[in-house]
């Protein structure tokens, strides 16, 4: 794989916001031909710096409107493994992460209500054994936001 120029992340960054954008206006977006444009995505795509596409979802029109932030504190016994599997599984489970400090892992989820994410929670203590849960819910999300790592501007 070869370094990432300027052109590079101008495309990471226009598709990660606009993964639809057709190729001819992408290249007019960063003043490139069309093909030169094309050439570049094929590539960032074979070296897997793009590794996929996807769609958009407005949360309330598919029917999970309510969104939480889980904190889990694993019981010392349980398998890391076991979990992670046992997470990716929960169809609540939006995106997770492995974390240090005091929580094992932070969850995010989107339920159709409150009671959704207390079955989340039911479920995490009662059948995967975690020892303690810190949860808040999402009242929004701010504009622009989430975006993908690759299109941070490191100064």
């Amino acid at each position: 794989m070869t370094a990432l120029d300027t052109l590079d992340r101008t495309i990471i960054g226009l598709l990660a916001t606009e993964g639809r954008m057709p190729i001819r206006e992408l290249a007019a977006r960063i003043s490139l031909s069309p093909s030169a444009t094309s050439d570049r995505v094929r590539r960032l795509e074979a070296d897997g710096v793009i590794t996929g596409y996807a769609a958009q979802i407005d949360p309330t029109i598919a029917g999970t409107p309510v969104q939480a932030i889980v904190e889990v504190q694993l019981d010392p016994a349980a398998g890391i493994f076991e979990i992670d599997d046992a997470i990716a599984a929960m169809p609540e489970v939006i995106d997770a992460f492995h974390l240090t400090g005091r929580f094992d892992y932070q969850i995010r989820i989107a339920t159709p209500g409150i009671d959704g994410i207390e079955k989340v929670i039911r479920y995490l203590k009662e059948e995967l054994g975690v020892r303690e849960t810190s949860t808040r819910v999402i009242l929004r999300t701010v504009e622009q936001l989430p975006r993908q790592p690759g299109t941070i501007t490191v100064s």
